[in-house]
């Protein structure tokens, strides 16, 4: 092998596609170093190194030994076809209130939209017979289907259901062979019985010819829809994945960044739910003032989960986690937010709060890592063991003087 035209290949590869050194080397969780060694031919990447290179720039690991640079402009037009955005055919699965959202906003920029519904949904019924629902009025060009009939035309599948119910749906999709799709799922939770992450769901019911990302952060409904702006992530295995996506979906309104952290953006979007019912509590209990206390600790917790499992624990300071804090524990819109409130305020709450299901799984995640979770713990104990509000919230914020940041 000549490490000289291997390390030209990969400089020209990430060149390329507009990728920093040490975006490569925080994605790759190796040094600048390293990767400036591979580029100038003192070293070459091991196995699994080349594994992750070929997976990031969709490129086999022949295609990086035989180092042939003058395929590389072929291969960036034949995948991202010019930089400008691209109108795609987009399903987008849920009419729920983000799902109806997604497909307004998509509608909106100048893609074109099918919105699926089950035919006995009634919210499905409400915009089949209205055009809208509480929260918008969707556009005239978004078609409404209650059957994946039109599924082979769609470019981009968009997921936005519970996340209990997408084994569900995997199943339903599974039936109509979907391959060579990207599937992007607008949604946030944990599989409960299992501990999955949402996409790993995706990845594991549909053919591997799928290119599956997320796409995650911080805004409301009502807020987007009266033109308040907002910063989101998008996420994915693949560098080239994230670059269409972004390139596609980015408007004035909704202003979208690269996730480097697969793992620790499913589990910090999960968990800030759970973070959000909790500070839903402490509300109802007129302690407010411990939100703040609240918002520390919930970082340092899920960022120990995010490392266990693999991620990086800067992530959970970011969009998916601390970034989407301001929306979920202290905005009127937050339905976990909410939820918590009225549950210790003993009132009925019927939206769906999504918290409520995520924390069983990452009770069982905590356990399984060896991982202390105390705050999702006393959710836990609340919800599901009909614990005193009062005092498990009094214990969880009186336990034993330590270092703060352990």
């Amino acid at each position: 092998m000549d490490g000289v035209q291997i390390g030209k290949y990969l400089s020209a590869l990430r060149k390329t596609y507009k990728i920093t050194q040490d975006e490569l080397a925080y994605r790759l969780n190796v040094t600048r170093q390293a990767v400036s060694k591979w580029e100038t031919g003192v070293a070459i990447p091991d196995i699994e190194l080349l594994l992750r290179l070929s997976e990031i720039y969709d490129v086999s690991i022949n295609d990086i030994l035989k180092a042939d640079t003058t395929a590389i402009p072929f291969r960036k037009e034949s995948v991202l076809p010019g930089r400008d955005k691209s109108i795609k055919q987009v399903m987008v699965i849920g009419c729920g209130r983000w799902g109806t959202f997604i497909a307004w906003y998509l509608d909106k920029i100048g893609h074109k939209v099918m919105l699926y519904g089950r035919e006995t949904s009634a919210k499905m019924q409400e915009l089949l017979r209205t055009g809208e629902n509480e929260y918008l009025r969707i556009g005239n060009g978004i078609q409404l289907v209650t059957d994946f009939g039109s599924i082979e035309s769609a470019d981009y599948i968009v997921i936005s259901v519970p996340a209990q119910h997408l084994q569900d749906v995997v199943n339903e999709l599974a039936a109509y062979s979907v391959e060579n799709r990207k599937i992007i799922l607008c949604m946030k939770g944990m599989e409960i019985a299992t501990g999955r992450r949402l996409s790993q769901i995706v990845s594991d019911g549909l053919s591997h010819t799928n290119d599956v990302a997320v796409w995650l952060g911080p805004g409301h409904v009502q807020e987007f829809y009266r033109g308040v702006p907002n910063c989101m992530v998008i996420d994915s295995n693949k560098e080239l994945v994230k670059d269409e996506l972004i390139r596609n979906f980015s408007s004035e309104l909704i202003r979208f960044y690269y996730g480097t952290d697969l793992i620790g953006n499913e589990i910090g979007a999960a968990a800030k739910n759970v973070v959000g019912i909790a500070a839903g509590m402490l509300e109802g209990l007129d302690l407010s003032s411990l939100k703040g206390a609240l918002m520390s600790r919930g970082t340092n917790e899920i960022a120990r989960l995010i490392v266990a499992m693999g991620g990086k624990e800067e992530t959970v300071y970011g969009l998916c986690h601390l970034g989407d804090y301001e929306a979920t524990l202290f905005s009127e819109h937050s339905h976990n937010r909410t939820f918590g409130r009225n549950v210790v305020q003993n009132k009925d709450y019927d939206k769906l709060a999504e918290g409520y299901y995520t924390v069983k799984a990452l009770r069982n995640l905590g356990q399984s890592y060896g991982v202390e979770l105390p705050i999702c713990e006393a959710v836990y104990q609340i919800l599901y063991e009909n614990a005193e509000p009062g005092k498990v919230l009094k214990r969880l914020f009186s336990r034993s003087l330590r270092n703060e940041f352990v």
